[in-house]
């Protein structure tokens, strides 16, 4: 279960939440506390999920390009569905909603022919959609962070890199 976690996150799951940042209205928050290092003990990603659960998750559709996250997200319509087709996420509850939530916001989006032209209470529902989607790629991001933590240093490395809530990542190592 964990490879098909890993691919969704290198397949859709890291840009994705980095473009939901944009729509986040207290952005800096979240930043500062996902600046994960390799010096992070078992105990910090305990205390960070829960403080995940209790955030207070703002999303505004406004905000950022959502044009963008239409895009981004109908391309990637073929690689969800064949994750949902996917037997084995019947033992792991969290992720696969986290899957129908990303779903349902690409299929919103998808049907919204012009996003830049919505009315308040469309802004409204995919504000909801983006913000259930988010509240659950975050936390499922942090899961798998400690699972490659603990199980596959050289890709917890890149990770870290490459985390979309550092400001500063690169890949690139200096």
């Amino acid at each position: 279960m964990n490879m098909v976690i890993g691919a969704f996150f290198s397949e859709v799951g890291t840009r994705l939440l980095k473009t939901l940042s944009d729509f986040d209205q207290n952005p800096e928050k979240m930043k500062n506390d996902l600046v994960i290092t390799s010096n992070w003990s078992d105990k910090e990603f305990s205390l960070m999920s829960k403080r995940l659960r209790g955030y207070d998750y703002k999303i505004d559709s406004q905000k950022g390009d959502l044009e963008e996250l239409k895009k981004f997200l109908t391309g990637k319509r073929e690689f969800l569905l064949g994750l949902l087709e996917n037997p084995n996420l019947l033992e792991h509850e969290s992720f696969t909603n986290l899957l129908w939530a990303a779903f349902h916001l690409m299929e919103e989006l998808d049907f919204r022919k012009e996003v830049y032209r919505l009315s308040r209470g469309d802004h409204g529902h995919l504000s909801n959609d983006m913000k259930r989607t988010y509240r659950l790629l975050v936390y499922e991001w942090l899961a798998y962070m400690k699972h490659l933590k603990d199980n596959y240093p050289y890709l917890f490395s890149l990770a870290v890199r490459t985390n979309p809530f550092d400001p500063n990542a690169s890949a690139e190592i200096t």
